[in-house]
Order: C-alpha cells, then structure tokens, then sequence
C-alpha cells in the first residue's frame, strides 16, 4: 500500500515545504513547520468541460444589480459603527483580533445583546465556552435579551449548515481557532484546519447573506494567529488593543472593504462590561494636574480622530552609576533622539540625571506630531517650572532641531478649541495652512529654540 504524501506546512504564515525546516524562510518564525497530508491531486480540467462549466455564467451590469432597502444595520453602539464605517453589511465577514484578555468575546456579546434587544435574530457560537459559562458572563455584563440564541459547537460543517438553514441576522463564532471540521485533517488551530474553517464561514456568509463575526486569537509577537489567508479572506480585521494596566481599549480597522481603516472606536472595560467613550479627549484629561511642571497637552490623530493626551515627564537627579531612560506609550527612539536634540542644539544637560516619560492614560504617541511636547515636558521638569495649563503644542522635531509640519492641523486646533485651550504651538508651515480664523492663538515655531524662548524665557 503506497504512502500517503506529506507536507510541511508554517503554523504561523502558511509557507509550504516538503520536508521539515527550522525557521520559515518567509516569516522568519521558528519551529512552526507541522507535518499535514498532502491533498491528492485532480486531474486538469480539458477544455471541453470548463467550457461546459462556465455556459451558464452570466455576467451583470452595475445598474442592474440592487441593493436591500437596508444597505447598513446599526447595532446600536456608535463607536462600533464608527469603526465599521456606519454598520453591519449583510454577508460581511470580520475578523476581530486582540490578545487574551482585551474583551473581544465581551463586546461581541454586548454588540449581539444590543441586537437581539431590538427584534433581531443573532445567533451566538461558542467553541471555547459552554453555554452555562456564557450564561454566567452574560448575567454579569447585565445582558438583558432573552431572545439572543447561543450554541456551544465546535464544527464548522455544522455551523455553516445551520447558517444556510436559519439565516440569522447576525452569527458571532468564538473562535475561529476552536472550530473543526471532519473533513480535514489536523487539530483545532491548525493552519489548515483554520484555512479551511474561514472559508467555510464566509462561503456560507456570501450564499446567506448573513454577516458574520469571527473572534481571533492573536500570538505573543502581536500578530494574528493562523495563516495570513485568513485576513484576505474576510471583508474587515478589526483589532481591540489596549494596555492590560489600564482600562482604555481601542477598535482599530485594519481592513474594512466597507469603509475607511482612518476610524478608530474607543472603549472603557469595566465590571459590566465595554463602555463607549463618546468624549475621549475630555475623559483623557479629567484628572490632570494643571499647575505642577513636567506636563504638556498635545493633540494626537487616531486614525482620523483627534484626541489630546497629557504627556508627562520627570527629570530628576540619578541614584544609580548609570543614568536611567524610561518611556510608557512613547517611542523610546524617539526619546532619545529628542533628548539629543535638546542636549546639542538648546544646551541643556540630561547625562547625569534619570529621564522618565509617559503618555497618561495608557495611551500610545508614536507619531512625531507629539515630538515638542515631548521637548517642552522634559524642559518643564528639568526646570521646574510649569507651562501654561491652557497650551497645546503640536509638531515634529528634526535632528537639527528644526519643527517640522504636521498633518490635518485644522483637526486639531478644532480639537483643542472645542476643550477650551487659547494657545496653540505648532509648525510654521503648518500655521500657513491654517485656511480659517478661529478663537485660538497659534503660534508658529521655526525651531526647538523658539519653543524654549516662547514658553520658558
């Protein structure tokens, strides 16, 4: 009896290789190569019969095609729909991913709660709880529909039969990674067991018209598990990231056919589960301490959003030999460089003391807009003399000590006057974009050293 063929194949970005390999030469993952059966090959199609095949094809014309009198279904949580681009397309299939821990399985079960509450047929899978465990946590959240459908299942035969056969308005399966079918070989979580099971949704998804959710498990480097095939395969990928320290989650669009991948939705985690931030910057700043030094406000841009954040910093003498560099939710690289920067180019003196920086509230300033912020915090502290509670500074720092321009600066002056600031530092081209008078002062800054004589001399 001959042996069945073999193949090796990269649990992390489906690589192929006929024999096993330390290190995938695509993705650089180690040791993720497992043995599968190879599929039998078919034998090619002759002309005649892909002729027969595609006859009955009929192509159709854009004004012939019509949409549903509800192109979009809100779910009732406006910054999920933010996200989503207005709401739920009918036959769109989402991946939402984010490590343990982030509330994915909690904000699908509120969004599919919402739902039910309002007439709709949801349908609630579950491969990782039971149903009394998804009772527990529905009862904790205070999920209040008693018509939203649940069902502990892990084949995904089954699944897409009963999808086909229900029709739901909304299916949720949690997750994807748990789901199986007989008819391929491999555990659950397998890159093919995985492949097989995104396909078999979304299939069912397109023929029903039923708009699907998948839940999706993210790996210790932050991507997402299974193989790259899967985020091609669905309409949208969605990631809830956060800081586990901190409350504050954040819903990134990284693919959406169906809108802009600019939008972000903001979420607090609570005991009763994900709450909406409706007014982020006015939440982020709530508990500043407007009159100690070491703390300027700057307007970030999530997306198309804009938030101001308090950036804080702490320059204090070192207790060790070697002088410390601490950064939470900025760039560390950066950092450096701007410390650098104030060292060469202002004449200040960081060698002998600690540095600490930290963007409050949990949040992550990794763009350059936030760099002379940065700079004027760091002043602050080292001097101790605080900058005017009212300021916003906005721009990037060059290497030369140059303040460099900044994307959508109408967006956030309006940002910053709409929470009651007067006084805005920012480029001097961006000043010269500035297209429309508003209450606020810009000011515009050609170099750090302007910044310096502005605000501390």
């Amino acid at each position: 009896m001959a042996k069945a063929r073999t193949r090796f194949v990269c649990q992390n970005c489906g690589y192929l290789s006929p024999a096993w390999m330390g290190k995938c030469p695509d993705c650089g993952t180690w040791n993720a190569f497992m043995e599968e059966a190879a599929p039998s090959g078919a034998a090619p199609a002759s002309a005649s019969s892909a002729t027969a095949a595609g006859a009955g094809l009929r192509p159709m014309t854009l004004s012939e095609i019509r949409i549903g009198p509800e192109g979009r279904r809100r779910t009732g949580m406006e910054e999920f729909d933010r996200v989503l681009g207005g709401g739920i397309v009918a036959g769109s299939v989402f991946l939402i991913g984010g490590v343990p821990g982030m509330g994915k399985s909690t904000l699908l079960l509120q969004v599919a709660s919402v739902l039910a509450e309002a007439g709709r047929r949801v349908l609630y899978v579950s491969g990782e709880e039971s149903l009394g465990q998804i009772r527990m946590r529905a009862d904790r959240l205070g999920v209040k529909a008693q018509s939203l459908r649940l069902l502990a299942e892990t084949d995904v035969d089954s699944i897409a039969a009963l999808l086909e056969r229900d029709k739901p308005d909304l299916a949720v399966v949690d997750s994807v990674q748990t789901v199986v079918s007989g008819q391929f070989d491999g555990l659950p979580g397998n890159i093919g067991q995985v492949r097989y099971s995104g396909q078999a949704l979304t299939a069912a998804a397109k023929r029903t018209g039923v708009p699907v959710f998948l839940v999706g498990h993210v790996t210790k480097d932050g991507t997402l598990a299974g193989p790259r095939v899967l985020e091609h395969l669905v309409d949208g990928l969605l990631m809830l990231e956060g800081d586990g320290q901190h409350l504050y989650r954040l819903l990134r669009a990284v693919k959406n056919r169906f809108g802009s991948t600019n939008e972000v939705g903001l979420f607090e985690m609570t005991d009763a589960g994900m709450i909406e931030i409706r007014n982020p910057s006015e939440h982020l700043l709530a508990e500043r301490n407007a009159e100690a030094s070491g703390t300027v406000i700057t307007v970030s841009l999530e997306g198309s959003r804009p938030l101001l954040v308090e950036v804080q910093a702490l320059v204090t003498p070192t207790s060790y030999g070697i002088p410390q560099r601490t950064a939470t939710g900025v760039d560390a690289r950066r950092l450096s460089i701007i410390l650098a920067v104030l060292e060469k180019r202002i004449g200040l003196k960081f060698g002998a003391l600690d540095v600490f920086v930290n963007a409050a509230g949990g949040f992550r300033l990794f763009e350059p807009a936030a760099d002379l912020a940065i700079a004027a915090a760091l002043i602050s502290s080292l001097r101790d003399r605080p900058v005017s509670p009212k300021t916003v500074m906005v721009g990037e720092v060059g290497l030369t000590g140059e303040v460099r321009g900044v994307p959508q600066i109408e967006t956030r002056v309006q940002e910053a006057l709409r929470l009651g600031f007067n006084r805005i530092l920012m480029p001097v081209s961006s000043l010269k974009s500035l297209r429309r008078k508003t209450e606020i002062s810009p000011i515009g800054m050609a170099s750090v050293k302007d910044m310096v004589r502005t605000v501390f001399d």
